[in-house]
């Protein structure tokens, strides 16, 4: 009897434990669902009105809009250099044995790691300023790109390591190129390695505040995390209504981007075909 209440007390506060838990981790959520809706949003959760007065007020902003376009821009094309070059680079790795290979690919994760972008940021803004990229889109994501390389070059070669090596060689019998090769045979087998890559590398630059802030200097290049910064009122406080707008609509993009690959790929760091 005593062990039955001591695993139903158990079972109970396992729950009581999630439930608050989740509740902690649930409720700004709520209030990021709810008060774009409400005209005079509280920082406490509330049932809304239901009012689109603030989508119309975000609307009269001159940057807030266009500065979502420009994290599209931003993301998008450093998704694209970061997931063609890794892809080159770690099938080239995986198939090529030189010596030094694996003391390299962990040279490079473990200095991306140690030497983190604030810490590089002076020589970068110089090296930017030298190639006349300052104020230049090109150039964000060039540095973008050069940072998210070596951890994505390791994640994709793992999948690489993984995908057997006897499709590649029957397309050479047939006269197929090495970029045949990977285009044909390799990508579609390591799909969901680059879809995972793709979709790291997109919230890594739509998240980030420090470089766009240093080397873009018009207001309508810059993306929604640098402008989400100058949603304050001439007081200095935070405009609730515009902020909480402009959150949700800056969520909204990646949020549905990660459902879509995990659903259709589902994200996983490792592993391809198995041998």
């Amino acid at each position: 009897m005593n062990t039955t209440v001591s695993h139903l007390l158990g079972r109970i506060g396992r729950y009581v434990f999630l439930s608050v838990v989740l509740g902690f981790f649930a409720i700004p959520l709520l209030w990021l669902a709810t008060a774009p809706f409400d005209s005079t949003p509280k920082i406490t959760t509330s049932m809304p009105d239901f009012a689109l007065d603030n989508f119309r007020a975000l609307l009269d902003n001159p940057y807030a809009v266009e500065s979502l376009l420009n994290s599209v821009w931003l993301a998008g094309g450093t998704a694209i250099l970061v997931v063609v070059f890794a892809a080159l680079a770690a099938y080239a790795l995986s198939r090529v044995r030189i010596p030094g290979r694996d003391a390299l690919l962990y040279g490079l994760l473990l200095l991306s790691s140690i030497v983190t972008g604030t810490a590089t940021m002076v020589p970068l803004f110089e090296l930017a300023f030298r190639l006349n990229l300052i104020d230049s889109r090109l150039g964000v994501i060039l540095i973008m790109s050069g940072g998210l390389l070596p951890a994505a070059i390791f994640i994709l070669k793992d999948f690489m390591d993984s995908t057997p090596t006897s499709y590649e060689e029957s397309a050479r019998v047939f006269g197929a190129s090495p970029l045949q090769i990977v285009r044909h045979i390799v990508v579609p087998l390591v799909r969901p390695g680059l879809a995972t890559v793709a979709v790291w590398a997109v919230a890594n630059v739509w998240g980030n505040f420090l470089v766009p802030y240093l080397l873009l200097r018009s207001p309508d290049k810059a993306p929604a995390a640098v402008i989400m910064y100058t949603l304050y009122t001439e007081g200095g406080q935070a405009d609730l209504r515009l902020l909480s707008t402009f959150s949700l609509l800056y969520s909204l993009p990646v949020v549905l981007m990660f459902i879509f690959v995990s659903t259709r790929y589902g994200f996983r760091f490792h592993g391809g075909i198995k041998r």
